[in-house]
């Protein structure tokens, strides 16, 4: 978990339970936010390669499923974000989210530390 106490911007990338990679972005030393879900607006025909899937829905929703569709896995771990194979683009127009329980962490759930695009088709649970 070095990437994780690294500099701001980079990724940390992990395996779960020895089956999943989970993709973070460092936010400080120390923190890091997981990514468990995006829409797949770009390269949607590549990822249902990957996955095996024509669902859409089930391309990258899950942080798992979305490393397997992304093809992320230990190779990135410390890279910076900014700098290829990342590519980060500022939404056209602010998303509207909300916030809620975190999903397998129960201590957490008071607290919504998980944010989500309003209405979307895309997250997990």
């Amino acid at each position: 978990n070095a990437s994780m106490f690294g500099p701001p911007g980079h990724a940390y990338v992990y395996r779960i339970y020895g089956l999943h990679w989970c993709f973070n972005m460092v936010a400080e030393p120390g923190s890091a936010v997981l990514i468990r879900a995006l829409a797949p607006d770009i390269g949607a025909e590549t990822m249902m390669a990957r996955r095996r899937t024509a669902d859409p829905r089930k391309l990258c929703a899950g942080p798992g499923r979305l490393c397997e569709a992304l093809a992320i896995d230990r190779r990135l771990d410390g890279l910076r974000l900014a700098d290829p194979p990342f590519s980060l683009r500022l939404a056209k127009t602010p998303p509207i989210a909300v916030t809620s329980a975190r999903i397998g962490v129960r201590e957490a759930e008071p607290l919504h530390l998980r944010f989500c695009k309003t209405g979307s088709a895309y997250l997990s649970r």
